[in-house]
């Protein structure tokens, strides 16, 4: 199998957003995804973008991507926060993943980011097993938190309602 890994481009973007909306299936979350393609050209090619992203192409074909963006951690300095690694399922095994994340380790290392960090879920042993051999550490006793749009309009508006 042959492929290669590059920067995406504004016109990858509707393979980029086939391949989160694969990616919730794969978590579990099949109606988690919200955002569009439009939005992910325009958040990704503005003036300021606000991720990138590394695709990994086949026979013009986008096969796997890796969106990550930049961030500051009090303890480190500048980062980098992987948002999604993902490889399509007809396409897994052949070492599309481990390319990507070469990628952006490299990238990392090339930019002086002192940290790249990312989530993984528990039962996702396959990607728990690569990321420790690559020397990652799992942070145990860490708990991801979200706060949903949802919930952030409820707990402003209850301040609001604390004012008047």
């Amino acid at each position: 199998m042959s492929f290669t890994i590059r920067f995406a481009t504004r016109e990858d973007m509707k393979a980029v957003h086939e391949l989160i909306t694969e990616l919730a299936v794969f978590e579990k979350e099949p109606d988690a995804v919200k955002i569009s393609v439009k939005d992910l050209e325009k958040n990704g090619f503005s003036e300021h973008p606000m991720f990138k992203i590394f695709v990994a192409e086949e026979n013009n074909s986008i096969i796997g991507m890796a969106l990550f963006y930049e961030r500051f951690s009090t303890w480190k300095g500048r980062a980098i926060h992987l948002e999604d690694l993902i490889v399509t399922e007809s396409k897994r095994k052949y070492g599309v993943g481990k390319a990507l994340y070469t990628a952006l380790m490299k990238y990392a290392d090339e930019n002086d980011y002192k940290r790249v960090a990312w989530e993984v879920l528990d039962w996702n042993q396959n990607a728990i097993d690569f990321y420790e051999s690559t020397g990652a550490h799992i942070l145990e006793g860490w708990q991801v938190v979200h706060m949903t749009e949802e919930n952030l309009k409820e707990f402003t508006n209850k301040l609001k309602r604390k004012r008047t």
